[in-house]
């Protein structure tokens, strides 16, 4: 991935001082992150990574904030409002662009397997399962890392039907019901479909267009 320059994106917000960070630093961090969430070890050889912008927005971040207060007041352990990250691909520079400055919001996913896309956003747990088709020589792309707060999760079956699986009451986030995703290897589809969180929030009764548990952080 590359061919972004690191003007084209916000860091924080105006009028917040940041001493800005060294962008080899960063593409370190960032890589960190990405190749910690592998689940294949062989992306290692074969996934490589040429720069990275932080993008993360204050308005974003503070809503994130706001969502894990309003869940610890409402009882949630610690390890549901664990912050953690999902990773998002892009073939298209403006569509990464897009959920940068936009936050991710629903009717983004092609899939529905664990939730209606209209009321809830998908994005994987895998830094190396990113899109249902497999991996070519020569492919680039943009990555978004997000970070997340799962918060409270629940575990169901995969839905193949149009009859689409709605948000749960009491809970913040789909995860579909463990298979072996190593024995015997699944085909890139499965992998993909398997490694989804779906991640909602309902407010009023109504789905939120934005959950404010997702806040874009890095591109590359």
């Amino acid at each position: 991935p590359g061919g972004i320059s690191p003007c084209s994106f916000p860091v924080l917000a105006p009028g917040v001082p940041t001493e800005p960070e060294d962008p080899q630093s960063l593409l370190q961090r960032a890589v960190s992150l990405l190749q910690g969430s592998y689940l294949d070890p062989t992306s290692h050889q074969g996934l490589h990574y040429s720069q990275a912008v932080l993008v993360e927005d204050e308005v974003f971040l503070r809503e994130l904030q706001a969502f894990a207060r309003a869940k610890e007041g409402a009882g949630y352990s610690r390890e549901e409002l664990e912050e953690t990250f999902g990773f998002l691909l892009f073939d298209k520079e403006e569509e990464a662009r897009k959920v940068c400055q936009t936050g991710l919001r629903v009717n983004s996913s092609s899939i529905s397997t664990l939730g209606d896309p209209a009321k809830g956003v998908y994005i994987s747990k895998h830094a190396d399962c990113l899109h249902p088709r497999p991996w070519y020589h020569g492919k680039s792309g943009y990555i978004v890392i997000c970070k997340l707060i799962k918060g409270k999760v629940r575990v169901i079956p995969e839905h193949y039907s149009t009859t689409y699986t709605c948000p749960s009451p009491g809970y913040d986030c789909h995860v579909a019901e463990s298979r072996s995703l190593s024995c015997p290897k699944p085909s890139p589809c499965q992998a993909f479909e398997q490694s989804q969180y779906y991640m909602y929030e309902v407010t009023g009764g109504s789905p939120a267009q934005r959950p404010r548990q997702v806040c874009p952080y890095i591109l590359l």
